[in-house]
């Protein structure tokens, strides 16, 4: 919803797509063409793009648990037709929106360039797809159609699905667990920033094909400090527990264990890669964004809470 607000304010002609009908009818009300559509469908590709000049995609699996199957099929395989689609269609570019989280390990990295080394070993089938992804949007960078990918760190908004929901369902218990002292620093980015950035990208395509960018709130704080602003702004009383990492994460891997094998394989209650984010840093030097795409960021966690937590009161079950 940033993304489109943020298009029609620089007088975009926007088609979007999903599959929340109740979304659809929203983006409809602002002016919008929306077209449902499942990603994964063959066909849906050219009639998603004919006419644009633009791609920004942001639709992905999103989650830290799931088939691998499931993830390439979503993450990889619909990334490429639409690929495919935008370039027969003549679109000049494609903006692609992947994850930092390539470069998530158990252990602490700061001010990451584009150039850092990437995990040696990828958390989840989410990363993996995704950097999948993003390898075949940079490849097919060519004249006439340039291809950027942006990686946004810990994106925060009124339409998170993923970040906050997971979060809450461990708050609403009175209790939330902190590794390492709530000493690792997270870079939250509000959303506002983000479509910002994808904009960029469009308007400085001739300059920038094939890259791809890190992008944050560039304002790194604890992951106490964070936690403590998010349960504070949703009036939620939770108390932090000190847990050692290597315990919680060895409990965590026997339920990924046991749920993988359970009919229907449910999500456990956490994952060794989620807890990997409240337990690590990581932050950006965002000189690359700054530079090239003549972006800064211009909201503070603060500013992304806040915001976030005002929709939630009033739209969101808590």
């Amino acid at each position: 919803m940033a993304l489109v607000a943020a298009l029609l304010s620089r007088g975009y002609a926007v088609r979007a797509t999903g599959r929340d009908v109740n979304a659809g009818r929203t983006y409809t009300g602002r002016g919008v063409s929306f077209v449902a559509a499942e990603l994964t469908d063959p066909i849906c590709a050219e009639r998603l793009v004919a006419g644009m000049d633009v791609v920004f995609h942001a639709a992905a699996l999103s989650s830290p648990w799931g088939r691998s199957e499931t993830f390439r099929a979503v993450n990889v395989e619909a990334t490429r037709r639409l690929l495919v689609a935008a370039q027969r269609a003549g679109c000049d570019s494609f903006v692609f929106i992947s994850t930092p989280s390539v470069y998530s390990e158990p252990r602490d990295r700061v001010e990451l360039t584009e150039q850092s080394p990437l995990a040696k070993r990828f958390a989840n089938s989410y990363v993996e797809t995704k950097y999948a992804a993003e390898c075949l949007v940079r490849s097919s960078d060519a004249p006439g159609f340039a291809t950027v990918a942006l990686r946004p760190r810990a994106l925060v908004g009124p339409n998170d699905r993923v970040l906050l929901p997971r979060l809450l369902r461990i708050a609403r218990s009175g209790k939330f667990p902190l590794f390492r002292g709530g000493r690792a620093l997270i870079e939250l980015t509000d959303v506002r920033d983000a479509a910002e950035a994808a904009m960029a990208a469009d308007e400085k395509r001739r300059s920038v094909g094939g890259m791809v960018f890190n992008i944050s709130g560039g304002a790194p704080e604890t992951a106490r400090k964070t936690l403590g602003a998010v349960f504070a702004a949703l009036e939620l009383r939770t108390r932090f527990v000190e847990s050692p990492y290597r315990l919680a994460a060895a409990v965590c891997a026997v339920a990924e264990f046991i749920c993988s094998r359970l009919p229907g394989r449910p999500e456990p209650p956490a994952t060794v890669s989620s807890l990997c984010t409240l337990a690590f840093s990581q932050t950006f030097d965002l000189t690359r964004a700054r530079e090239q795409l003549g972006w800064s960021p211009r909201f503070s966690p603060k500013d992304a809470i806040l915001y976030t937590a005002a929709h939630w009161k009033h739209h969101a079950p808590l």
